[in-house]
């Protein structure tokens, strides 16, 4: 009975922290979509220009200045295609491998608080939920405190409570049209990582069939025929 009482004295707090909670959380939303998003539109780079130019010298042969090339574009498909292009020499292998690793920490970075939206927006809602469910218990204990009041203090405090919820999913709509927004443009840069990765490695898988300056191998001569 005394876990009770313990319980129902924190309902009777009501739902106003519950609300400054999420008007806490929403800023932390918002300042996080801002920092994504500035960082996104930091990395906008001309990845078909550079797909393209990567394979025309990596089909010339032209190693050197195909890492020339990656130097002078700043987008994280060029990073992928210098980490890669750096381990040339030592094969396709060895640079398929730095392609991963770079690959994986980019994606580390371009995911970077991209949880704390998607979680916001799954969870808000029950936030509000709950937020409205303490100020409907403290409604009631109103109620039975003023029965004099009537059913206009349940009202009252109802109407109250329910704002708790309308906030809860005005805080999750943006979180999950922004988790989804960026979601989609982490996954278009990692693709774009991937089609470069493929371009360098099918270059450096045929240079190593047929190296560079290998004579043709000679046709064997005809047998002479019977005189």
């Amino acid at each position: 009975m005394n876990l009770t009482q313990k319980l129902l004295a924190f309902t009777l707090i009501g739902a106003e922290w519950v609300l400054w909670l999420l008007i806490f959380l929403s800023v932390v939303s918002v300042a996080i979509a801002i920092e994504r998003g500035l960082y996104y539109f930091s990395l906008r780079a001309d990845f078909a220009s550079l797909a393209d130019d990567l394979r025309k010298l990596l089909l010339d042969h032209k190693f050197v200045e195909a890492r020339k090339r990656a130097d002078a574009d700043k987008g994280l498909e060029a990073e992928v295609a210098r980490a890669g292009l750096l381990e040339a020499e030592r094969g396709a292998d060895a640079a398929e491998a730095a392609m991963l690793g770079c690959r994986a920490r980019i994606k580390l970075r371009l995911e970077r608080n991209l949880a704390f939206l998607g979680t916001l927006g799954s969870n808000a809602p029950f936030i509000g939920l709950f937020g409205t469910v303490l100020g409907i218990i403290k409604a009631f204990r109103d109620l039975a405190a003023n029965q004099s009041g009537g059913i206009a203090i349940v009202m009252a405090g109802i109407s109250e409570a329910l704002v708790a919820t309308a906030v809860g999913l005005l805080v999750a709509i943006p979180a999950v049209v922004f988790f989804n927004f960026y979601n989609r443009r982490v996954r278009a840069i990692s693709s774009h990582c991937d089609a470069v990765s493929q371009v360098i490695l099918a270059a450096l898988r045929a240079e190593s069939t047929h190296p560079v300056g290998e004579p043709e191998p000679k046709s064997k001569p005809k047998a002479a025929e019977a005189s």
